[in-house]
């Protein structure tokens, strides 16, 4: 059986309406989340695993809206290759393929994803795929490229985010001590938007092969 992890609950809402059956767990984009809910997937009885959603380009060769479908997936220093025929069944062959980084935390500045990609050569990056890949169960990784490497995040994409979901309260907050960030906040809504239809578009042009 087939689990799949995912960071946010519009992620899940996408990845749902393809694999209706499987059990699916959210992280809330948070260590903790990731490493429980790849745990609630193994209880649940699954036997391969779907790291799925979002993901942070680190190299300019990435831009927001490229699906990647990992090859690998590189935490604290270690490799864990990904299920070949697992990945193909998830579309690899219509993707773009390359390492993925696990980090336990945002990766907020465009200097800390350029850095990244220089240590690690990974292409991008994400908060669930270390999780799962740790399990030793055979897994893939399906995710698209929502924030461009070369701009930094800003605050409220961090504060705005509560259980998996955006929190009105945080994004507001933010916004009023640095009004600011309201034109990046603007383009990293844009590019998100993007981001989610061209994931949908993929599943819907390469349904998963199960």
């Amino acid at each position: 059986m087939l689990g799949v992890l995912v960071g946010m609950k519009q992620e899940a809402r996408i990845i749902r309406r393809f694999l209706p059956d499987a059990p699916i767990a959210l992280s809330n984009a948070t260590a903790s989340g990731a490493v429980a809910g790849a745990e609630r997937l193994l209880r649940a009885g699954a036997t391969r695993l779907l790291s799925f959603g979002c993901a942070g380009g680190l190299s300019t060769s990435v831009k927001p809206g490229t699906i990647i479908v990992a090859d690998c997936v590189v935490m604290t220093g270690t490799s864990y290759e990904a299920d070949a025929g697992l990945s193909k069944q998830f579309g690899a062959d219509h993707a773009r393929q390359g390492r993925i980084f696990h980090s336990d935390s945002l990766i907020e500045t465009a200097e800390e994803k350029s850095r990244l990609y220089e240590t690690t050569g990974c292409i991008a990056v994400d908060m669930e795929s270390g999780a799962i890949a740790r399990t030793g169960k055979p897994f893939a990784v399906l995710r698209v490229v929502c924030d461009d490497s070369s701009r930094n995040l800003p605050p409220a994409a961090r504060d705005g985010l509560k259980d998996g979901a955006i929190h009105l309260g945080g994004l507001l907050s933010s916004l009023v001590r640095q009004p600011s960030q309201i034109p990046a906040l603007i383009e990293l809504g844009k590019d998100a938007a993007m981001a989610q239809k061209a994931m949908a578009l993929f599943l819907e042009a390469h349904p998963p092969q199960l």
